[in-house]
């Protein structure tokens, strides 16, 4: 079997790259790292550490890589081949990607019978069918219906914290133990794929939005928190009593709409938000505030991490959820001159003020309640 994935960084290599390779995949990465691909390229194997109570290390076999700017042509044809596509790029790069995977598959029409699944492993929500869209607008009408019936998309949600981190080796990676990688199925053709550890769905929605609007969620609130009192990393702004209450709170009003909203058992939710609290002060997953805290824009949009529980959770209940909206508050705030997203925010909010902010990234009106409480939040910090 064999998986082509986009993006050899952290993520790539320290979670779906070492699934599919325990699966049995031979595996291909493509990324545009001189380094990193000339090092997959002569080892064909890395290391992951898999780093909490005790620490295991796991090397990783049968990989090999491509240079996305250099070698094109190969990369075309390995997708023309593969049984599986995957992504662990970042919500903006995938427009950057289809036309090499749309080239994949055109060629794939002339000289592949079999079907092939391809699966976006992005912290967002409907990643791959974002990346079918992209990809489709290089395919003319005639190549979509031919690979109508031989290509699939499938929506996923995954989840593990792989930190910033930097070693000797540029190929190792240190993760977390916890993962989860959800992969929906109703666009599955013929067999499902074989992903050993991937939990497989009817429906996603509530996999992904339980894990948006907690890990995700209480992530960016941590950082964006121990940013206004200038910790560096996720693990010491834990250890304050004051974030730690805000972060749990904020998760049980977040916790609060998923309940009502799927009917899940309230204890049984709980339980998952306590476990996830446990893996933010998890002392050997160090990581930079700052690097958590990135893309302010993105995570302020009106169905992101933030603004979207925050919204259900005043439709559901009448009521503006404080923990949530004191977060918000805190990413308006987030003013890192290292960050861009971050510097255009701050620009914007200096020339149209908060609402004007909360109305042109989160959709948000100037004279919606939550807005008002975001404000409020703002005057304290």
């Amino acid at each position: 079997m064999l998986a082509v994935h986009f993006g050899a960084g952290n993520i790539g290599r320290g979670f779906i790259g070492s699934l599919l390779s325990q699966s049995g995949y031979d595996v291909v990465f493509v990324d545009v790292n001189d380094k990193v691909v000339q090092a997959l390229q002569q080892r064909g194997q890395y290391e992951v550490i898999i780093a909490g109570e005790t620490t295991e290390a796991q090397v990783v076999r049968n990989v090999s890589a491509l240079h996305s700017q250099h070698q094109r042509h190969e990369i075309i044809d390995q997708i023309a081949r593969a049984d599986l596509v995957t992504t662990a790029v970042g919500p903006n790069v995938l427009s950057l990607i289809s036309q090499t995977i749309a080239e994949g598959l055109q060629k794939r029409i002339t000289v592949c019978s079999q079907p092939i699944h391809v699966i976006a492993c992005e912290n967002m929500i409907g990643g791959s069918e974002h990346l079918k869209k992209y990809v489709w607008e290089h395919l003319s009408e005639q190549e979509q219906t031919s690979l109508k019936d031989k290509c699939a998309f499938l929506n996923c949600a995954v989840d593990r914290i792989v930190p910033n981190q930097s070693h000797d080796d540029p190929l190792t990676v240190v993760v977390e133990p916890f993962f989860e990688w959800v992969i929906e199925t109703k666009e599955v053709i013929g067999d499902i794929p074989h992903i050993i550890g991937a939990h497989f769905v009817d429906d996603l929605q509530p996999y992904i939005e339980r894990k948006l609007f907690t890990v995700n969620t209480g992530h960016a609130i941590v950082a964006y928190l121990g940013y206004r009192k200038k910790y560096e990393t996720i693990h010491q702004a834990m250890a304050d009593g004051d974030i730690l209450s805000n972060v749990t709170n904020a998760l049980r009003e977040s916790g609060r709409v998923l309940v009502h909203q799927y009917g899940w058992d309230e204890a049984e939710h709980q339980a998952y938000i306590e476990k996830i609290v446990q893996r933010f002060v998890n002392p050997s997953m160090t990581d930079e505030v700052t690097r958590v805290a990135r893309s302010p824009i993105r995570k302020l949009g009106p169905n992101d991490r933030l603004i979207r529980p925050a919204m259900k959770y005043y439709e559901c209940f009448g009521e503006v959820p404080t923990s949530l909206a004191k977060g918000i508050a805190a990413l308006l705030l987030f003013d890192y001159e290292g960050d861009a997203e971050a510097v255009q925010l701050q620009k914007t909010i200096k020339e149209s003020g908060v609402e004007g902010a909360l109305e042109t990234y989160a959709k948000l009106p100037s004279d919606h309640p939550l807005a008002g409480e975001i404000k409020k939040q703002m005057l304290y910090m």
